[in-house]
């Protein structure tokens, strides 16, 4: 999604509590960031306008969130979605962070002391063409980076409108030893997990009358 320039953001991100400039600095380190460092970590990759992470992490106190997105604007809107919802819950943010980054070169930040249980990966880009399939975030190529962070019992929650994007990935999955735990191609009325938050592109999705596909995937191998 193209976003136009918010010259607020970065002033704004640089002087949150919950936002870290220099992600490369914490690789390995992550729990460190967090008031309650035993809590397990989950992630999101391409976390946009925040309103998915803003949700899920004040619905669960008891987990710590690491959240990620390239784009400054974005990352500014997520960061006041998030301070609108746990403000409207009176809570304390203390379990979300937000964070910059190219999610291709992910490992660079994240390393396997970082133990992530969870990785959420919703509505990324389908890249269509066949040259360009290597950028899915659910490419073979992707999911092997994420298995030097995910944790030996770890899992990732995948949501997509896009029909080919979503059989690729089955075999993304695959290919890299993960294990389909569950799948639909009807999200919304063959749901695979509880209390199921829709993004703004799934509402937008759901409207339009495209069904949604959904997948928990959990790693095979363990780490040498």
């Amino acid at each position: 999604m193209r976003i136009r320039f918010k010259p607020w953001a970065r002033p704004e991100l640089e002087a949150s509590k919950f936002y870290r400039d220099n992600p490369e600095k914490l690789k390995d380190k992550w729990v460190e960031e967090f008031e309650h460092p035993e809590n397990p970590i989950h992630l999101e990759l391409g976390c946009g306008k925040g309103q998915f992470i803003s949700q899920l992490a004040s619905k669960n106190p008891n987990v710590n969130y690491i959240a990620i997105d390239l784009v400054d604007a974005m990352l500014g809107l997520a960061k006041r979605n998030i301070e609108q919802i746990y403000q409207e819950q009176n809570k304390e943010i203390n379990n979300v962070i937000l964070t910059r980054f190219d999610i291709e070169r992910i490992n660079l930040i994240l390393g396997e002391k970082d133990n992530i249980k969870r990785i959420y990966i919703n509505f990324c880009n389908p890249w269509p063409k066949g040259k360009h399939r290597k950028k899915r975030l659910t490419h073979t190529r992707q999911l092997e980076k994420y298995k030097e962070f995910l944790s030996d019992d770890g899992e990732i929650y995948f949501k997509t409108d896009d029909d080919d994007l979503f059989r690729g990935s089955l075999g993304y999955f695959e290919e890299a030893d993960f294990e389909i735990l569950k799948k639909t191609y009807d999200l919304h009325n063959e749901p695979i997990w509880e209390n199921n938050i829709e993004t703004e592109h799934e509402k937008m999705f759901t409207e339009q009358g495209i069904k949604i596909k959904a997948l928990i995937a959990k790693r095979n191998s363990t780490r040498d």
